[in-house]
């Protein structure tokens, strides 16, 4: 849901200076619209500053409630799954890391806390693990979540929440360094690590895939990179699964799909924005 990978010592200085994310404007901007004009709202004058403060809410000791966490001498790796195309009314959010996962109780309060409601909630049990799946809509419109600022929140909420309860995923996971007791031993290579493709899908969009480090705040740099050059972000999924973060948008140009042209210019933007330092000074 995807601008160098973060240094996250500058990370951690930020987000351990955390406010009430309910007393931040949230962007009006539609992050999935079926109208791509709205997304061409968003200033191309700066580049998004990770200044900006969130709470990540924390919650009592329910998440473990049930006992479920065992410890094996092979930690699980998390997923943190967004995915905004299979429920045309609901975000959907998967949380997946082996059998550790209890009720998820805390998690569902600290959604709330984010004026979401949790409508359903499905734990399904397979060879991969325990996975655990919400759908969830903003309280005050009883819709889908759609602003990237608020996506991102959520997905830095669920994982703050691993992290506390769990906290063996830290060196699995890269936010380990940003809020974790552990950062990850492994460090991943940006240039290496990142992989993008455009394909058409059909004549009215294409499918856009970003494979990159992960660090705070990627899912709303990945939005705005794309949308600063007029492309619009109808809808996608956004993955968080160890080091790496996975997204795929579904987009547009005036109504079309990329051409070859315009998909090289995606292409070598996301490519340049996430071999960058993300600090303040790296603003233009």
């Amino acid at each position: 849901m995807a601008a160098a990978m973060a240094s996250c010592g500058c990370t951690l200085g930020l987000y351990t200076k955390l406010v009430a994310f309910e007393k931040q404007p949230i962007s009006k901007t539609p992050f999935f619209s079926s109208d791509p004009v709205k997304h061409l709202c968003i200033s191309t004058k700066s580049r998004l500053s990770y200044s900006f403060s969130t709470m990540i809410p924390k919650a009592s000791a329910t998440a473990i409630e049930d006992g479920s966490h065992q410890e094996t001498d092979m930690v699980p790796t998390p997923k943190v799954i967004i995915d905004q195309d299979s429920d045309p009314n609901a975000t959907v959010v998967e949380i997946t890391f082996g059998d550790r996962l209890g009720a998820l109780l805390d998690t569902m309060s600290a959604l709330t806390n984010l004026g979401l409601n949790v409508v359903k909630a499905n734990v399904v049990l397979d060879s991969s693990g325990r996975h655990n799946t919400f759908s969830i809509t903003k309280a005050s419109t009883g819709r889908k979540v759609d602003e990237p600022e608020l996506l991102e929140a959520i997905r830095l909420t669920i994982i703050s929440n691993l992290l506390e309860y769990h906290p063996e995923s830290s060196a699995q996971l890269a936010m380990g360094e940003a809020f974790g007791i552990e950062a990850p031993k492994q460090k991943l290579d940006v240039d290496i690590a990142t992989r993008i493709r455009i394909n058409d899908d059909g004549t009215d969009r294409s499918l856009l895939s970003v494979e990159t480090a992960d660090r705070p705040g990627l899912l709303v740099d990945l939005v705005k990179i794309v949308t600063d050059i007029n492309v619009a972000v109808e809808s996608g999924e956004f993955d968080t699964e160890g080091l790496l973060a996975k997204a795929k948008f579904h987009v547009n140009y005036k109504g079309k799909a990329l051409i070859k042209p315009l998909q090289q210019v995606v292409t070598n933007s996301l490519r340049y924005f996430l071999r960058r330092p993300s600090t303040e000074d790296s603003s233009f």
